[in-house]
């Protein structure tokens, strides 16, 4: 549901503890001297209905009784109570509640649960309910300690969630030692309601957190949950850890694929695809938070070192390449740079070894260089005490070089008492400073992991290929005729015309019923051959003998064929045997074996999987699985998170493959599993590249029958370019519009910049100056599912550089209301430009199955009224603002925003 009513779960005035009690240690008892001994300044309310007073002020018997609708109301009654409750602090008019009580799951005499009587009686209301089965909330900058925690939190930056109570007792407990403070602390428990798609979103517009750390044991909804975590990762770093990484057994699958493809697996390509940093412990989650809100962002991954000690710069390079870091390789003006400023005896390399008797000005000379060397991204200062120098006053002296240049830096001060004043200089001028060289490599690993998830959530995968065009007809009639027959696995042969429907060059095959009609197919195609059994329960065929590789003539293939007959009947005489495949034999000496492939994840829907392939594929486990919708960017970062990819890239007298083919495969898949909800799973192993190409050598597909919306199982919404469409306004320019891009994010930015001051306040209700870069990138960057903005750009303006205007809507929960926006450039004005947009935004709405559009508009934006009675909007004043609101349900969309509707639209002047 989004963060409809959280305000009331985490801004309360007032609050209703419901089972308060003065029983020492019961669950009652804790909260309420939890709420009045934190420092909340509101209102608590004990409800207990045997009890004039509890914790020395006067109770209510029941909820009708209190004497006033609270804000939020805390449950710690019996499981078998809540319901009830939850339906009288509805009907009371409350809208949030923290429902702390365990055993929700038991079921009634009617077989329903209490959990789901608990979600029936808040609906009509729409109550929001945190928990059940949670040790409750706290947000320490108002003192609101919901919970029976034993400790509360000192006011803080980070915002922490956590699936297990446990952990949230003892995260408190560590970061209380540590004098670490929170902005929100919030046990989820099991999510019933409140989840972490919700809180998300509530956090990401918090200006009180920095960033959001969260425990997590499962995702509920997959969709939601990505799309809020992409929009809070564009705001904030956002940190995860995850139980449950170690696979709890090998799953068995019609394919390669779908044994190699595990749910950890998909858990990361989903963190990785939101731009937010999966961590192992809770001190590494605490430790990159405090990284990533310090750390200036890295423009790359190259990792320069400077020390005063050979021993620190050789600890801190072995920890970088073992954690896949790189080392800048330094260039020959740099290191003629350094040459002039320090001793003969330097390392003449990275790690930058400046010698132990170093003075300050040889720091601080050595760390001019490399904070202006091209080949640098970043700098790891290193220090070891000596008598020479003291650590205080060489951190004194390179701290304005530190914090002033443009490249990420971090420094270890080594030791203790020596180097404490130079490292409280450090944390007091904001630069992440480390006990260790290990530790601070481990800071820089995670810091260029969050700078790649960032990368990857700004691109934005078109839902229609632009470059080519597969052949969608001829795929569904493969995938049709095989489900009209009864058959989920396609053969090699319809799997392979599949995938040749879709632009990926297969290796030339015939079915053969008989070993006879196997020698005339061999002799069809030409000599060397591939020969290979069909059967439908034997995926797997050099399991049983049943490949054949470089039959030379006729005599070799028919005894070959007789041969394997024998030997499946005899290892499988279960199996029906269908025939044989017979291929051409690809020659293609040094070319790598590779796998590609889609599975089926529980949770997250299809994902792709690439790696290195073979018949020891799953022993070897060489392989990366990313969320389709996949582009040319995501290709090659799926690519190069293989072992193999070192190999593509070239040795010795090995040419490098043909990465651009191998990318263009993988953007074919995706493009594949996106188009036809039906595959399931489906394997190319091998897949030959060598810098020839790529050709797939075999294949296969397992389908699955169609359920629902096919686009409703990705998790993440592909670019909408179907909506896409040249339009022509009524004094003849011809305009395009379509969703909004990340990339368009400059072009708005100019478009605020040069717009009027009066057109900013009437579009934002208060006279703005600079939209921040944060504020820009929420509104390019959106997930096209409960978010959907169209922009205008002028035909001619190949560039797309220029905007003319946009319209943006926003649905609520259960998309019923649409909140929406308008506003074009002054010089296009009354050019029937808002009137397109306007229409466009209704259209698509409507077809979402959206109730109505609304919206706020001051009293003054006569232009913005006048334009919505013209489009049918009933105008009303309430509140000191005009409401706007269209019934779309009543209205008749001009146009309709499927991919059919028609290019050229004529529109009134607005």
């Amino acid at each position: 549901m989004s963060v409809r009513h959280l305000q009331h779960l985490f801004q309360p005035r007032t609050v209703a503890v419901i089972g308060a009690s003065d029983r020492p240690h019961s669950l009652g008892e804790i909260v309420m001297r939890n709420l009045r001994t934190a420092g909340f300044t509101g209102t608590v309310w004990p409800v207990n209905p045997g009890h004039g007073r509890v914790a020395g002020v006067q109770a209510w018997p029941d909820v009708q009784s209190l004497p006033e609708t609270p804000d939020l109301a805390v449950v710690c009654t019996p499981a078998a109570t809540v319901p009830e409750l939850i339906a009288q602090l509805g009907r009371r008019g409350n809208r949030a509640a923290v429902v702390l009580s365990g055993g929700m799951q038991k079921l009634t005499a009617n077989g329903q649960s209490l959990q789901s009587l608990m979600l029936q009686a808040a609906r009509p209301h729409l109550l929001r309910i945190l928990g059940p089965n949670c040790v409750g909330l706290l947000v320490p900058h108002l003192g609101l300690n919901a919970s029976f925690a034993h400790l509360s939190p000192k006011a803080g930056k980070l915002a922490f969630l956590s699936q297990s109570g446990a952990l949230t007792t003892a995260m408190l407990d560590w970061a209380d030692t540590h004098g670490i403070g929170f902005s929100h602390f919030v046990s989820m428990g099991d999510c019933a309601d409140v989840d972490f798609g919700d809180m998300l979103d509530y956090l990401a517009s918090d200006p009180r957190t920095e960033a959001i750390l969260m425990y997590m044991e499962s995702v509920q909804q997959p969709r939601k949950f990505l799309s809020a975590a992409r929009a809070a990762a564009r705001n904030k770093p956002v940190l995860v850890v995850k139980a449950g990484r170690a696979p709890a057994g090998a799953k068995a699958a019609a394919s390669h694929t779908g044994a190699l493809a595990g749910g950890d697996d998909v858990f990361d390509a989903a963190i990785r695809r939101a731009g937010m940093l999966r961590v192992d412990t809770l001190q590494e989650l605490l430790d990159a938070a405090r990284t990533l809100s310090r750390a200036r962002p890295p423009r790359g991954d190259r990792l320069a070192m400077l020390t005063n000690g050979g021993g620190a710069g050789v600890l801190a390079a072995d920890a970088l390449a073992l954690g896949g870091g790189s080392l800048a390789t330094l260039s020959g003006p740099t290191l003629a740079a350094l040459d002039a400023v320090l001793p003969a005896a330097w390392s003449h390399g990275n790690p930058v070894d400046i010698v132990g008797d170093a003075p300050c000005d040889r720091y601080t000379d050595a760390l001019s260089v490399l904070m202006r060397a091209p080949e640098v991204d970043g700098v790891l200062f290193m220090q070891a005490p000596t008598a020479i120098v003291p650590s205080a006053d060489i951190a004194a002296a390179c701290l304005p070089l530190l914090t002033q240049g443009s490249r990420t830096v971090m420094a270890s001060w080594l030791g203790g008492r020596a180097v404490a004043q130079a490292v409280r200089f450090c944390e007091e001028a904001g630069v992440p400073t480390y006990d260790t060289p290990e530790e601070a490599v481990s800071a820089w690993l995670q810091v260029v992991g969050h700078m790649h998830n960032r990368e990857a959530l700004l691109q934005t995968p078109s839902s229609r290929p632009d470059d080519w065009q597969p052949d969608v007809a001829a795929a569904r009639r493969i995938i049709e005729a095989a489900l009209a027959e009864g058959r989920s696995l396609l053969g090699e042969g319809a799997a392979k015309q599949l995938l040749a429907a879709y632009g990926i060059p297969v290796a030339a095959s015939v079915l053969a019923a008989t070993p006879a009609q196997a020698v005339l197919a061999a002799e069809g195609i030409g000599f060397p051959v591939v020969l290979k059994i069909v059967s439908p329960q034997i995926s797997h065929k050099s399991d049983v003998g049943g490949v054949a590789l470089n039959l030379r003539d006729a005599t070799e293939v028919e005894a070959t064929a007789l041969a394997m007959l024998e030997r499946v009947r005899s290892l499988r005489p279960e199996a029906t045997l269908s025939g044989f495949n017979v291929q051409q034999m690809v020659h293609r000496p040094g070319a790598h074996e590779l796998i590609v492939g889609v599975a089926s994840d529980p949770v997250f829907g299809p994902v792709v999987l690439f790696g290195q392939g073979g018949t020891a594929v799953e022993v070897l486990r060489d392989r990366a699985v990313a969320l389709p919708p996949l582009n040319a960017a995501l290709a090659e970062d799926l690519v190069a998170r293989t072992r193999v990819a070192r190999l593509l890239a070239g040795y010795r007298d090995q040419p490098a493959a043909d990465r651009a083919a191998l990318s263009r495969v993988l953007v074919r898949i995706s493009q594949l599993v996106c188009d036809c909800a039906e595959i399931a799973e489906l394997d190319i192993n091998p897949l030959l590249a060598d810098g020839a190409g790529v050709i797939a050598l075999d294949a296969r597909v397992l389908l699955g029958p169609l359920r629902g919306d096919g686009r409703g199982r990705l998790a993440i919404r592909p670019y909408p370019s179907e909506l896409a469409r040249p339009c022509s306004l009524p004094d003849g320019t011809r305009v395009l519009l379509r969703p909004i891009r990340p990339d368009d994010e400059a072009a708005l930015a100019h478009f605020y910049e040069t717009a009027p001051t009066e057109d900013m306040r009437l579009r934002f209700f208060a006279r703005r100056g600079c939209v921040p870069r944060s504020e820009l990138a929420r509104y390019s960057q959106i997930d096209y599912d409960r978010e959907m903005t169209f922009v205008a750009f002028d035909a001619a303006d190949t560039q797309q550089s220029r905007l003319l205007g946009y319209a943006c809507g926003l649905s609520d929960p259960d998309n019923v209301n649409v909140e929406f926006a308008v506003q074009v450039a002054s010089w296009v004005k009354r050019h029937g430009l808002a009137t397109a947009l306007m229409r466009t935004l209704r259209d698509y709405a409507a077809d979402r199955g959206a109730a109505r559009l609304v919206a706020e508009c001051l009293p003054d934006n006569l232009a913005m009224a006048g334009l919505a009675r013209s489009l049918g909007f009933n105008v009303q004043r309430a509140n000191g603002v005009n409401q706007l609101r269209l019934e779309l349900a009543a209205s008749s969309p001009a146009t309709p925003s499927s991919p059919a509707a028609p290019a050229q639209l004529q529109l009134p002047a607005a």
